[in-house]
């Protein structure tokens, strides 16, 4: 069916409103399995995780040294006899009284011993023919100690449902004893790109024709994501061709993802075919770059439809279509993560839209950063995306003089 965006005259929705609408019709992946750790970097976890174990599950020595009670030191100079050696995995028998034992780094405490004096602050030597150790330095109760649970307490969640795994989190389960995680399976996306100039990167450029830059950087943004990619390829400016296409990848995959063909051009089927074959739940967003991007579903399968020049669908992928997945992935963390710096470039003329130009950071000589921008903004400027590390958000109506503070969000934190 048809829905009022379907006209060619509606107006854009707020970027707010287009978030809004986007997270609302997310469906989470609900189906998960068990993984063993070196398959799960990148996935997101299922259900949270606690911990059965103290880490470290005994005090140990943060140093090489040697372990003795803070009362058998009176004063620097003092001399203790040596009475046994501690290595990391031995299991001590308890400290004589006014003796010390040599202890290495992760080594356990001996019960009756509550310091460690690390051995730049020693000497060892002999007493009477027994090994000893004279210290030179003044301890207090607790030092060079790392008590037990003082990173993990037994009983803590240590990993919540909704984390996308990075190396620290799969350490962090290993640390704990686990051997495998549970994890939602990886969303499937199929993605194709509409036009009849398109042809691809290794083949011979045809008078007319421009390479398809768009399949190999949105495939690799899914993939980058944790997605599966279903990639069916480019396909000409038909709209039974385009419809046809839609239906397959809508039984075949969690999500599709198209690029070109979204705009009021007499060839730009992707909205009219979003409509032929389901419903159509959004068009144009009130944004520069990459206004004419479409929503909708097909059947239950949910459809983006990116604007075609490279530059726009890079940053619609990177500002709505990741946000989608997010929600899809059952992430927790879908916000964007930007911050605020000083423009050093000048916008003299406010746009009715917000405007998200590509920028990057300078340091002046105090070390204060600002944002440059990159002197042309065009939307088919791809190199625009190489030389910036990030965006500036210009909100709507807003002009932009040098030291003024603008939103700075680094690509960095839209790759992850």
């Amino acid at each position: 069916m048809k829905a009022d965006c379907d006209r060619a005259d509606s107006p854009p929705i707020s970027e707010d409103e287009a978030l809004s609408r986007l997270a609302e019709a997310a469906r989470p992946v609900t189906d998960f399995q068990t993984e063993p750790l070196d398959r799960c970097l990148g996935r997101v976890l299922a259900q949270d995780r606690k911990a059965d174990v103290d880490v470290p599950p005994a005090d140990n020595s943060a140093m090489d040294g040697y372990a003795c009670r803070r009362l058998d030191v009176s004063a620097p100079g003092t001399q203790l006899r040596v009475s046994q050696r501690i290595a990391a995995g031995d299991r001590p028998p308890r400290l004589e009284p006014g003796t010390a034992a040599r202890i290495f780094t992760g080594a356990c405490i001996p019960d009756g011993a509550d310091t460690v004096v690390m051995q730049e602050d020693c000497r060892s030597g002999a007493k009477d023919g027994i090994d000893a150790v004279t210290i030179d330095a003044s301890p207090r109760a607790g030092d060079h100690i790392r008590r037990r649970g003082e990173d993990i307490r037994a009983g803590e969640t240590i990993l919540g449902a909704g984390t996308r795994l990075r190396p620290q989190d799969i350490g962090i389960a290993a640390s704990i004893g686990l051997a495998e995680l549970p994890v939602f399976r990886s969303l499937k996306v199929a993605i194709f790109f509409t036009g009849s100039e398109l042809c691809e990167p290794g083949t011979g450029l045809a008078p007319g024709k421009i390479y398809n830059s768009n399949r190999p950087m949105l495939a690799a943004s899914l993939r980058a994501l944790g997605c599966e990619v279903l990639d069916l390829g480019s396909i000409d400016d038909d709209r039974r061709r385009i419809t046809a296409t839609l239906e397959l990848a809508a039984r075949e995959a969690d999500l599709v993802i198209t690029s070109g063909g979204a705009s009021v051009g007499e060839e730009d089927h992707i909205r009219a075919a979003i409509a032929d074959a389901g419903r159509l739940d959004l068009w144009r967003i009130a944004i520069k770059p990459g206004k004419p991007l479409a929503f909708g579903r097909i059947g239950e399968t949910p459809v983006l439809g990116l604007p075609g020049n490279p530059v726009s669908s890079f940053v619609t992928f990177s500002l709505y279509a990741r946000f989608f997945i997010l929600c899809c992935q059952g992430r927790k963390d879908t916000g964007r993560h930007s911050f605020h710096v000083r423009a050093g470039f000048v916008k003299a003329r406010p746009s009715n839209r917000v405007e998200y130009q590509r920028a990057r950071l300078q340091s002046d000589p105090t070390q204060r950063q600002s944002a440059l921008t990159y002197p042309q903004q065009s939307s088919g400027v791809l190199r625009s995306t190489t030389w910036a590390d990030g965006l500036v958000c210009i909100p709507a109506r807003r002009t932009v003089a040098p030291g003024d503070w603008v939103e700075y969000i680094p690509f960095t934190s839209l790759l992850w």
